[in-house]
């Protein structure tokens, strides 16, 4: 008889930020919702929120300081602007002053290495790809300058349930949100709840970006 012997590597489906304390406070919510308790739900989720908030931005503290990511194209490191900043501070200043006064990037700032990463662990076709982009650390310093000056282009009357590409707000905070609004209605009596998903496949490939502007 032959007995055949398989080994099965279990990965946990979690952001990279999601600490011990949010597991305790994801716990919380948890119980307050099983008691009934409105008043201590509103609380525990409201505490959840926040130390989801503060958890992405220890996290994006924590990357940020790291010096160990990926070069693009260039092949100038992190360590590298950074060990050297004190001789290269001066020359990024006057190259991005004069890309601001002329309203131009050079083609060598907006080149990328792409990477195709697997989206499946069985990988069949191109499209079970998702390809991600390597671009200049340099052009990255650039975007951060100029996103400041994007934002402040933005409408201040931005539909507030927007929550993808905006700071400090993410999935977590839309799926809290479309809770927080289904709880407090059925808060009401004779009433109910509908609600509608639509997942697009392939949504980069697919979508027309000029007709959702």
């Amino acid at each position: 008889m032959v007995t055949e012997t398989k080994t099965v590597k279990v990965f946990p489906n979690q952001k990279p930020w999601f600490d011990s304390k949010l597991k305790t406070l994801l716990r919380s919510r948890d119980a307050a919702f099983k008691t009934g308790d409105l008043q201590a739900y509103k609380e525990a989720q409201h505490n959840l929120r926040r130390g989801i908030n503060e958890a992405k931005r220890r996290y994006k503290q924590q990357i940020e300081e790291h010096t160990r990511k990926a070069a693009g194209p260039d092949g100038v490191t992190g360590r590298i602007l950074r060990d050297c900043a004190d001789q290269l501070t001066e020359v990024f200043t006057t190259i991005f002053n004069l890309l601001f006064q002329k309203s131009a990037v050079p083609t060598c700032l907006k080149s990328a290495t792409i990477i195709p990463v697997p989206k499946k662990s069985t990988v069949n076709c191109l499209n079970n790809y998702r390809p991600v982009a390597l671009t200049p650390i340099i052009t990255k310093c650039f975007e951060r300058l100029i996103l400041p000056y994007i934002k402040s282009a933005i409408p201040a009357d931005h539909d507030k349930h927007q929550f993808a590409y905006r700071a400090n707000r993410s999935t977590e905070d839309a799926v809290i949100t479309a809770l927080h609004t289904a709880l407090t209605h059925l808060d009401n009596n004779n009433t109910y709840v509908r609600m509608l998903f639509v997942d697009f496949s392939s949504a980069f490939n697919t979508v027309i970006p000029h007709k959702l502007v």
